[in-house]
């Protein structure tokens, strides 16, 4: 269980395999209420919502101590706000450009992870992980990759919303390793929620109401049974981070679970991934189990 990390010796990599396997099945299912009618705008109202029952989860195991001061709520209000709004920019980044190049730059945002916990925080890996990770690092952008469609014809306002989300996740994840030294991963995932709910109201003024919109349970529904994943694997990152090195657990977990996507894609969904995406595949397969083994050390 995430919630007892005495139950094993490394218990950010249990929080952290949490993560990987939830957003793994979420990424498999993630476009299906758009496809029933369900625009992404709402599909981000209702994971809002979704966030609100791993909350409450969270702030009882801490008695519903909320942390108020000044450091506890910039800390907090930062890691909420370059998280959900980097899915907000998101929405303007696909609506501008494509898809196919989008997402292969944005899940490079672990090199801005690893980058400022090496420089600041002073992070070390042994040489396998160090081996896990550069693996991890090669495999995130095969997992989108596409070898059709132009940009050309886009402009490139897309590329500049896609480098700010990606520098504001990889920033994002470093916050809250930094975070962890001072707070407790209740009260961040707490101010993580509060933000993501305060900006409900810039995607609603986002969406575009005047197309039809599914509201049965093939659109709201089918969002809040994928979200609810999303949401869980979000908590239990927080957990990761607090007992794991930052330049471990964001590449684990990013390389991790786009290849339970692809193994899910691939057998339940019918979907034959391109030769690059299945290089990918073993990359991230390769780069799981070295993360897995490296050796443990003192939390920082």
């Amino acid at each position: 269980m995430p919630g007892h990390p005495a139950m094993t010796a490394k218990p950010w990599l249990v929080y952290a395999l949490v993560t990987t396997v939830f957003w793994g099945v979420w990424g498999a299912f993630l476009g299906l209420p758009t496809d029933h009618g369900f625009p992404e705008t709402l599909v981000y109202v209702v994971w809002a919502f979704t966030m609100i029952p791993p909350a409450i989860y969270a702030m009882r195991r801490v008695n519903w101590r909320v942390q108020r001061d000044g450091r506890s709520v910039l800390l907090g209000c930062i890691i909420g706000f370059f998280g959900a709004g980097g899915q907000v920019l998101l929405f303007h980044a696909v609506h501008t450009g494509p898809p196919y190049l989008i997402f292969p730059l944005i899940a490079l945002s672990p090199v801005v992870t690893i980058t400022l916990s090496l420089v600041i925080l002073g992070e070390r890996v042994t040489r396998t992980g160090a081996i896990g990770i550069l693996l991890a690092l090669c495999a995130l952008p095969l997992f989108d990759y596409a070898p059709t469609g132009s940009a050309t014809d886009q402009g490139y306002v897309w590329f500049a919303y896609a480098l700010v989300v990606l520098a504001a996740w990889g920033i994002q994840a470093f916050v809250i390793k930094l975070a962890n030294r001072t707070m407790d991963a209740e009260n961040i995932f707490l101010y993580m929620t509060l933000t993501a709910l305060l900006l409900i109201p810039v995607v609603i003024a986002m969406t575009d109401f005047s197309q039809p919109i599914n509201y049965g349970f093939s659109g709201p529904g089918l969002a809040a049974i994928t979200q609810i994943l999303n949401s869980i694997g979000a908590l239990t990152l927080v957990y990761a981070f607090r007992y794991g090195k930052a330049i471990v657990v964001s590449p684990l977990t990013n390389a991790g679970a786009p290849l339970i996507t692809a193994v899910l894609s691939l057998a339940l969904l019918g979907v034959v991934p391109q030769p690059l995406k299945v290089v990918g595949i073993a990359l991230a397969f390769l780069a799981s189990a070295l993360l897995a083994i490296e050796p443990e050390a003192p939390a920082t």
